[in-house]
């Protein structure tokens, strides 16, 4: 069974400022054997790629439902990568590739503007998240800027914003209510006990 696509995340190459990376480039690096200088990874990890110029190449394809099939899957994030979609943005780091920075080019800017709200329109209940925010990014610096606040800026809805507080608090609650269920079975299973000893020792005083 397919799983439910919940997360569009959005990634940069994380190549200096200016230099192009391709559909191949990252198809290259990233299932290439390791001793030939990839990561020898099974398939890519984004679904599509923008480029300097603001053009989108698709790197992986995939239909328009709601679900993530077995052939669209990119390996974008550790344990995210089976009800997401990647997307990645040539660029990231400054020109001497030592520190992270948003290089988007005005044509990658609006390339991934028409992009996110494409596909908010197409799953109106998807959340958008920076590589930064998934759960095991790790202290990660991409995608090299803040995806929230860009959100924002573009008018997209807050309920398609991930909230990674919002997420770990709605998690903890779960767990602490998943506690509480636990206590009053076994509050429950107490009073039953206790209940049937009384109910015995009536029973045996009357008789």
């Amino acid at each position: 069974m397919n799983n439910k696509l919940n997360y569009l995340v959005i990634h940069c190459t994380a190549t200096p400022e200016g230099r192009q990376v391709t559909k191949d480039d990252i198809i290259r690096w990233h299932t290439n054997p390791i001793h030939l200088g990839g990561r020898g990874w099974n398939r890519p990890g984004y679904a599509d790629i923008v480029e300097l110029d603001g053009d989108l190449v698709s790197i992986i394809p995939f239909n328009t439902d709601d679900f993530v099939d077995q052939w669209e899957i990119s390996n974008g994030v550790v344990g995210l990568n089976g009800n997401s979609r990647h997307i990645v943005y040539a660029g990231g780091m400054d020109k001497e590739n030592k520190s992270p920075k948003d290089t988007r080019t005005k044509e990658q800017f609006a390339t991934l503007e028409v992009y996110v709200k494409y596909t908010i329109k197409r799953h109106p209940k998807i959340l958008v998240l920076g590589h930064n925010e998934a759960p095991n990014a790790h202290g990660k610096a991409c995608p090299s800027f803040n995806v929230g606040e860009w959100l924002r800026s573009i008018g997209v809805a807050e309920t398609n914003i991930y909230h990674k507080q919002a997420v770990e608090n709605l998690s903890a609650g779960l767990s602490a209510r998943s506690e509480t269920k636990e206590e009053v079975l076994a509050k429950a299973e107490t009073e039953e006990v206790a209940a049937t000893i009384v109910e015995t020792n009536t029973t045996e005083a009357e008789a």
